[in-house]
C-alpha cells in the first residue's frame, strides 16, 4: 500500500508512534534485523550477570561505542515526528531505540523502552550514574584505549550503544561506587523484563490515542508487538511504515515498505497541513 493511503488514514486521529532501530539508521546506526543488516549477535542479561569476560568484553566496546552514539544527531523522520506533537497530531512516542535521538529533535512526551545509552545503574542497590562520568573513570583505567581501537579500522555501533573491538583482554572496568555491585547500562537487555511502570506508561499513550503508527520497526521482540496487539483489540487503526515484513502486517490498516526518514517528512508536511 501507499503513501496516500497512509495520509487518509492518520488525517484527522491522534496518533500513537512506536519506533524501533529503522527510525536510527539514516542516522548513521545499523538496524539489527534490516534487510541490509550485518550480522548481529547482542548480550543477552545472562551473559552479562553470569561471567565477567562478557563483562569486559561489553564495557570494552561499550566504552567507544556510547561516545559514538552520543555524538549522532536526529534525522528528517526524527524531526518530523517532533513537528508533529507540536503540531498536535502526534501524542507521544514509544521507542525501543536508546539513542535519544527523539528527544535529541525535540519530542517531548517519549517513552524510552528500553532505557537510554546515557546513563548507567547499581543491579545491586540501585545507585545510578551518568554515562559520560563513568567514562572518565574507565578512561584512567585504560588510557589510550580508544585511540588503539579506532586505529585499527572504522567503528561500527550498533542499536545498544555496542561497537565492534575485538582487542578486550586487557580492559579494566569498574564495580558500583556505594556498595562493589555490577554496574549495567540502564537498558533493557535481551532477556530482561522492560521495568511495569514504563510499560504501564506506553499502554497509556496507546489507549489515549486515536491511531497507532509504528515505524522503523520489526516487531520481532514482544516489548514493541503488545502495543500493536493492544491497539489492535481496541479497534484503533494500526500504520506500519518499515523496510521489510513485520510481525504486525496483519493487524496492519495500512503497510507501507520504506524508509523512515524521507516518508515521515512527507507524512508530517501532509498531516500538519490537515491539521491547520
Amino acid at each position: 500500500m501507499e503513501g496516500p493511503e497512509l495520509i487518509s488514514l492518520l488525517a484527522g486521529q491522534r496518533v500513537a508512534v512506536l519506533t524501533g532501530a529503522g527510525m536510527s539508521t539514516d542516522s548513521g546506526i545499523p538496524d539489527y534485523r534490516g534487510p541490509d543488516s550485518p550480522p548481529s549477535n547482542p548480550m543477552t542479561i545472562r551473559q552479562f550477570t553470569s561471567d565477567a569476560e562478557f563483562r569486559q568484553r561489553y564495557w570494552a566496546r561499550n566504552h567507544i561505542g556510547w561516545r559514538h552514539m552520543a555524538e549522532t544527531l536526529p534525522n528528517a523522520g526524527h524531526r518530523a515526528l517532533a513537528a508533529l506533537e507540536r503540531a498536535g497530531v502526534v501524542t507521544g512516542v514509544i521507542t525501543q531505540n536508546v539513542d535519544l535521538l527523539h528527544t535529541k529533535a525535540g519530542s517531548r512526551n517519549v517513552v524510552d523502552l528500553h532505557g537510554t545509552y546515557a546513563q548507567v545503574v547499581c543491579l545491586a542497590c540501585g545507585f545510578t550514574l551518568s554515562r559520560a562520568d563513568l567514562a572518565e573513570q574507565l578512561e584512567a583505567l585504560n588510557p589510550g584505549f580508544i585511540e588503539r581501537a579506532e586505529r585499527v579500522g572504522g567503528i561500527a555501533v550498533a542499536p545498544d550503544a555496542d561497537a565492534r573491538v575485538d582487542d578486550t583482554a586487557s580492559f579494566r572496568f569498574v564495580d558500583c561506587p556505594r556498595c562493589g555491585g555490577m554496574l549495567k547500562p540502564d537498558i533493557v537487555y535481551f532477556g530482561e523484563s522492560v521495568p511495569k511502570p514504563r510499560v504501564a506508561r506506553a499502554y497509556s499513550l496507546v489507549d489515549d490515542a486515536e491511531a497507532l503508527l509504528v515505524a522503523g520497526s520489526s516487531l520481532t521482540v514482544f516489548s514493541g508487538l503488545r502495543f500493536v496487539r493492544h491497539a489492535a483489540a481496541a479497534g484503533k487503526p494500526i500504520a506500519i511504515l518499515n523496510r521489510g515484513a513485520t510481525r504486525g502486517d496483519p493487524l496492519a490498516s495500512v503497510k507501507v515498505e520504506g524508509g523512515c526518514s524521507e516518508l515521515l517528512a512527507l507524512l508530517s508536511d501532509e498531516l500538519v497541513t490537515a491539521a491547520r
